[in-house]
């Protein structure tokens, strides 16, 4: 099958959108189809790779006269099926998207984004003005939380589908000798993830001192950069915290890997996370995880399986500080997250998933 991905950004920017669209890629193609990609991201030159970039300030991702360069695109390479992958503000995929709609073309749109009430209003407002309900696509997000605002604007008329992101499992599975937390030994607690203010990182640190409080002896590392770093920083100094936690900015995932196996407890604070990949790496590396019962993460973690959810900062902190004083507990999570996999997640069931919506888009896709 020739498959066409189109993503606003792509490598060598990274970040979640942009690794694992070129992840999917890589993998379907090992399964044997052709696949290629459409960016607006400028950079230099990759296989497979069609840049469509306009000379923008501070290299933006997106292109005035995008719908006539993917026509022409589309024109002359002839996908199968468009592959459309979106965040909360995507004009280029969305006028790939329109593109693919216009040329008769089978049209999968992937959101990997957790749509908030004014999103929901802005693709509202399109639905009427651009009339993308009619244009015969087939939606599908990251998770069941990520789902169902797309569904309520959507209508019952556009399918949106539920295939999760995609995890090479075995390469997070711990490979040495199980590690345990002496007695007296302080509690590791380890978040990763980007230092974005939608992501409540200082929240996380506030999260950490009431949980402290409950389980005095914990030690915390928190990788990952970004522009709320700094205020971070000061918070950890202004609170005396810097003896037990650790800002070490960003990391390879060597690293991240080295610092799983030696972790006790994985939390995920963002309450609109649509996913989060870095939970279910922690989650495949044998680490309890703590959660936002409201995100994504909820789709592979249940409580008291795989780790324990909150609705709240005070319900997640409870949750930390039951996990370090609970060693029963914290170990029977542990045991479970190694000895079994989370398949939905793994790449067999995410290519089977979106076989499944190419095949849809394929029979919704107007006659040319």
């Amino acid at each position: 099958m020739r498959i066409l991905h189109v993503s606003d950004c792509y490598l060598p920017r990274l970040g979640g959108i942009e690794v694992q669209v070129a992840d999917l890629t890589a993998t379907q193609a090992k399964a044997g189809h052709e696949v290629e990609v459409a960016t607006a991201t400028p950079g230099e030159p990759l296989p497979g790779v069609h840049r469509v970039v306009a000379p923008m300030p501070f290299d933006l991702p997106v292109h005035p006269f995008g719908v006539g360069h993917m026509l022409r695109l589309l024109a002359a390479r002839r996908p199968d099926v468009v592959h459309v992958h979106a965040g909360a503000i995507s004009p280029f995929a969305w006028m790939a998207a329109r593109a693919a709609a216009r040329a008769r073309m089978p049209l999968v749109v992937t959101v990997h984004s957790m749509w908030d009430p004014v999103t929901k209003g802005v693709y509202g407002l399109l639905g009427s003005a651009a009339g993308w309900r009619g244009w015969g696509l087939v939606g599908t997000a990251v998770s069941e939380a990520a789902a169902r605002p797309i569904r309520a604007v959507a209508g019952r008329g556009v399918p949106v589908h539920v295939v999760s992101n995609g995890l090479d499992v075995s390469g997070w599975r711990p490979t040495g000798p199980v590690r345990q937390t002496a007695p007296g030994e302080p509690v590791h607690v380890v978040a990763v993830g980007r230092l974005a203010p939608r992501k409540h990182p200082v929240r996380l640190l506030k999260l950490l001192q009431i949980a402290a409080r409950r389980a005095p002896g914990l030690r915390a590392t928190i990788v990952g950069d970004g522009p709320a770093k700094t205020a971070m920083e000061r918070h950890v100094r202004a609170h005396g915290m810097s003896g037990w936690v650790t800002l070490p900015g960003r990391l390879p995932r060597e690293r991240i890997r080295e610092l799983l196996a030696e972790a006790d407890v994985f939390v995920a604070p963002a309450p609109r996370e649509s996913f989060g990949l870095a939970a279910l790496e922690a989650r495949a590396a044998g680490v309890p995880v703590v959660a936002r019962a409201q995100s994504g993460v909820a789709d592979f973690v249940r409580p008291y399986k795989e780790g324990l959810l909150g609705r709240d900062l005070d319900e997640m902190a409870a949750s930390v500080a039951k996990l370090a004083t609970d060693h029963e507990l914290r170990e029977q999570i542990a045991a479970h997250n190694r000895e079994t996999e989370p398949v939905q997640c793994s790449w067999p069931a995410v290519l089977s998933g979106f076989d499944r919506c190419y095949a849809e888009a394929r029979e919704r896709a107007p006659r040319r």
